[in-house]
């Protein structure tokens, strides 16, 4: 890697916790310069704007989360265990998220909701993304008949998605992770129940 490419991404991992924090619209230009130790002109050497260091922060943070959910989910032998193994990867969020300063999705995503920018753009195209995956693990257990055939799998992937959310936003203004523990165990019983063949 560059030496370039090294000072780009280290100005990336310092920065995304404090955007995720406070925020695209919280954070000043100073606040980023403090945080990653560098002058202005060296982070617009590297980023033309806020804006695009911000897309860059989100981004990695988010790529991080889902690279590590697929392979919390890889883990399963079966379509059925890797749809539970969903769950079981959001039991522990409230501790693993903290390395980002949070939820990217849900902090980015309530920052941007009445931005009309590239990053709110963005974390609507993730959360398309992610939707997507939970409809395609239900179709997967449909296909190998663990799951039900009348089962209308972007039903339940939004559901998930919703109750996911939900359960992060309580266990981080409550600072409870409860709410979470709570999460996994529903969302699997969801899955036995409701979906199961």
């Amino acid at each position: 890697m560059l030496k370039s490419e090294r000072t780009r991404l280290h100005i990336i991992e310092t920065v995304a916790p404090i955007f995720n924090k406070r925020g695209y619209s919280g954070m000043s230009l100073s606040k980023i310069t403090q945080a990653a130790g560098l002058t202005k002109g060296a982070i617009y050497g590297h980023f033309e704007s806020k804006e695009e260091l911000a897309i860059e922060a989100f981004r990695y943070c988010i790529r991080t989360v889902l690279k590590d959910l697929n392979a919390h989910v890889a883990r399963g032998k079966t379509a059925l265990d890797k749809l539970i193994n969903v769950s079981s990867f959001y039991k522990n969020y409230y501790n693993y998220c903290k390395k980002f300063g949070g939820c990217p999705i849900l902090n980015i995503g309530v920052d941007s909701e009445y931005q009309q920018n590239s990053i709110s753009k963005l974390v609507r195209s993730y959360n398309e993304r992610i939707l997507e995956k939970f409809t395609n693990l239900i179709e997967k257990a449909k296909d190998t008949n663990e799951v039900k055939s009348n089962i209308v799998s972007e039903i339940y992937a939004k559901r998930f998605s919703y109750m996911i959310e939900g359960a992060v936003y309580m266990s981080h203004i409550m600072k409870d992770e409860s709410y979470l523990f709570d999460l996994a165990d529903v969302m699997k019983q969801m899955i036995i129940n409701e979906l199961k063949e």
